[in-house]
C-alpha cells in the first residue's frame, strides 16, 4: 500500500491514572494498557478535500484504496505485514471507503441519513472489537483461531473482527449469511479473509445481514434495528434481549464510543478510544438514553433503486492510472484522475470495434483499475453496472473487453483475477483462446 501520510508515533493524549506504566517497544512505539488511557494518538489534518459535501458525496477515496488492500497472491504473512503498517487514520478511511461505496444500501437498512454518524458507528464497532488495531498501528488483529484456520466459526480478523461465517464457501455447518444480495460476498480464502478492505466489506455486510433479520423476522424498528444487529454481530443472535444487560458492554458501549468520535471531532485523525477508557471525554456519553443520538430514522428493506441518468448525450470518461509496485511490500496501489467530456456519438456496424481484452474501463491501458472496476460492477451494479449511477460505471464496450476468462461467459470475479495474473506476468495474454 502507498502510505501517503504517517502522523507520527502513537502517544498518550490523556492519561487517566496518576501512575501509568508506559513502555517503549523495540520499534519505538509507545504502548499502554487500555485501562490507563482515555484515548491515544495524534491529531492530523483530514486526508480528504474538506470542501466536499460529505453528507452527499462522502469523503471520496483519498488513499486510492482498491477493492483489495493487498495482492491476491500474497502470503498471509505479507498481507498482515501490509495491514500492520496502516496508521489509525488510514484504518478510518479504509472503513469510510466501504461505507461510501454502499451508502444507499447501508443508510436505508440502518435508518440513518447522517453519513458521519454512520462513520462514527463503525469506528465504535472497530474500537470495541480491536481498538482500531489493538493499540498498535494498523489493522492487523486476529482472535479465536486456536482451533485451526477456519475451524472456529468465531475466528475473526481486522478492524471489525469479521468472522468466518460472513464469507461464502465457509464450513457448511455454519449458519449462512446469504441474504444481502446487494453486496458481493467473497469466498472464504486466506487472501480474502486477511485483506483489511475485504474484511471491512464483509463486516459491514454482516451487520446488514442481521439488520434484515431484525426488520423482517423480529419486527424491530428505529434504533433497535442497529442495536440488535450489533448484538447479532457479537453473539450470532439478534433477537431482542429481555433486559439491557445484554447490551451494556457491547452495543451500548459502541454507541458511546461512536459519540466520542462524532462529537469530539475525531472522525478523520489518528485519535482512538478504548472500550474501558475512563474519564470525562468518554464517560459523558455513557448515558441511559445514549441511543437518542442515533435519531429517529426508519430502517427499511425498501429496494435500492437505480438512479436515473438525465444526460441526453454519451459521456466518455478517460482515466489515467499509475501503478506502483514496491519491492518491500509487493503492494499494488492505484491512483486515478478522471476527465469527463460530453459528446453525442453514433455507432454503425462498420465502426464497431473489436474488444481490447482486459481494458474494462476503456482507457486504452490495462492495469489494476480494470480489475477494480470489474469487482465494483459485480459488487454494486446499481452504481457501477452498465446502467449505474456513477460516472465511471462500466459500459457495454467495457463488458466485452472485460470478459477474459474462458471458463465462464459474462462478467465474473475470475475476469478480475485473470487481469491481476496478467499484470503479475502469470499469464502471457488476455485474449481468450479460440476453441
Amino acid at each position: 500500500m502507498n502510505i501517503k501520510k504517517i502522523c507520527g508515533i502513537l502517544t498518550a493524549a490523556m492519561i487517566c491514572a496518576t501512575s501509568v506504566n508506559i513502555v517503549r517497544t523495540s520499534n519505538n512505539e509507545l504502548t499502554a494498557s487500555a485501562d490507563e488511557w482515555c484515548f491515544a494518538g495524534e491529531t492530523c489534518d483530514p486526508l480528504h478535500d474538506t470542501s466536499r459535501d460529505v453528507q452527499t458525496e462522502g469523503v471520496g477515496n483519498p488513499l486510492n484504496f482498491g477493492e483489495r488492500n493487498t495482492p491476491a497472491d500474497a502470503s498471509t504473512a505479507e498481507i498482515r505485514a501490509i495491514n500492520h503498517k496502516m496508521t489509525v487514520q488510514e484504518v478510518k478511511y479504509a472503513l469510510y471507503k466501504e461505507i461510501d461505496e454502499h451508502w444507499d444500501l447501508i443508510s436505508t437498512r440502518l435508518g440513518q441519513t447522517d453519513r458521519e454518524k454512520m462513520y462514527a458507528l463503525f469506528l465504535g464497532l472497530g474500537s470495541r472489537e480491536s481498538t482500531l488495531g489493538e493499540g498498535k498501528i494498523g489493522s492487523d488483529h486476529e482472535t479465536a483461531y486456536e482451533d485451526g484456520w477456519g475451524v472456529n466459526s468465531a475466528h475473526a480478523y481486522g478492524t471489525l473482527q469479521t468472522a468466518v461465517t460472513a464469507f461464502k464457501d465457509c464450513d457448511p455447518k455454519f449458519m449462512p449469511e446469504d441474504n444481502v444480495p446487494e453486496m458481493f460476498q467473497y469466498s472464504f480464502t486466506e487472501s480474502n479473509f486477511y485483506d483489511c478492505i475485504i474484511s471491512n466489506h464483509m463486516g459491514i455486510r454482516k451487520i446488514l445481514h442481521f439488520a434484515e433479520i431484525c426488520i423482517d423476522e423480529q419486527d424491530m424498528h428505529d434504533y433497535q434495528v442497529v442495536r440488535n444487529s450489533l448484538k447479532g454481530f457479537n453473539t450470532g443472535w439478534c433477537t431482542k434481549a429481555e433486559d439491557d444487560g445484554a447490551y451494556a458492554t457491547y452495543a451500548d458501549e459502541i454507541c458511546a464510543m461512536a459519540q466520542f468520535y462524532y462529537y469530539e471531532g475525531h472522525l478523520y485523525d489518528n485519535v482512538f478510544t478504548w472500550t474501558s477508557a475512563n474519564g470525562d471525554k468518554i464517560n459523558k456519553y455513557r448515558t441511559a438514553d445514549r441511543w437518542d443520538w442515533w435519531g429517529d430514522g426508519v430502517p427499511s428493506m425498501a429496494p435500492i433503486e437505480e438512479k436515473q441518468q438525465t444526460e441526453t448525450t454519451t459521456t466518455t470518461s478517460t482515466t489515467t492510472t499509475t501503478t506502483t509496485t514496491t519491492a518491500e511490500t509487493t503492494t499494488i496501489t492505484t491512483s486515478s484522475s478522471t476527465t469527463t467530456s460530453s459528446a453525442t456519438s453514433t455507432t454503425t456496424p462498420e465502426t464497431q470495434e473489436k474488444p481490447v481484452y482486459g481494458d474494462a474501463n476503456c482507457d486504452d491501458i490495462i492495469d489494476m483499475s480494470d480489475a477494480v472496476l470489474i469487482m465494483q460492477a459485480l459488487a454494486n451494479p446499481n452504481k457501477y453496472g452498465v446502467n449505474g449511477s456513477d460516472s465511471k460505471h462500466i459500459t457495454d464496450k467495457g463488458l466485452a473487453n472485460a470478459d477474459v476468462d474462458v471458463s465462464s461467459k459474462g462478467l465474473t470475479t475470475n475476469d478480475a483475477l485473470r487481469i491481476q495474473e496478467y499484470l503479475l506476468h502469470k499469464v502471457a495474454s488476455l485474449t481468450p483462446e479460440t476453441e
